[in-house]
């Protein structure tokens, strides 16, 4: 094949450093914003982003020509930097190390963009440690439970 051509969905999440509600409503929207700004700088569009004051969940059509870690590192760095320069609140704003990207297919595309759309109402009643365990059994991802939350 002459011509490399790839589709690849991925659903990632990750949180603020120890999971501290730092993601006010005065700077959610702006943030996700951001976020999608730099995937598509990355030839990476964000088909949905979204969270709540603790972490974020984003729907990426991931480029052939980026790592996912690599995609990673940027979205995290470069919207703390951001981030840090809205407000003496945010100055000691960080993501946690890890995250979570779980492969998609085609097909589930509308329904996760809804319920990355309605995390406000989610959380209402599931913690996000609650809602990851279940992303992680759901993607059958293994792990030890001491290291998911350091």
């Amino acid at each position: 094949m002459a011509q490399t051509l790839t589709r690849l969905l991925l659903h990632i999440v990750f949180s603020t450093k120890n999971r501290e509600p730092l993601i006010t409503s005065s700077v959610s929207t702006e943030l996700y914003k951001y976020l999608s700004g730099i995937a598509r700088n990355h030839d990476s569009p964000a088909l949905a982003v979204g969270g709540v004051a603790d972490h974020v969940h984003l729907l990426v059509s991931l480029s052939k020509n980026i790592a996912c870690a690599d995609l990673l590192m940027h979205l995290k760095r470069d919207s703390s930097k951001w981030i840090k320069t809205k407000g003496r609140e945010f100055a000691a704003f960080a993501w946690q190390e890890g995250y979570g990207a779980f492969t998609i297919g085609e097909s589930q595309i509308e329904v996760l963009a809804r319920y990355i759309n309605n995390q406000e109402d989610h959380h209402k009643a599931r913690s996000f440690q609650d809602e990851f365990r279940d992303l992680l059994a759901k993607y059958r991802v293994e792990h030890d439970e001491r290291l998911v939350w350091g």
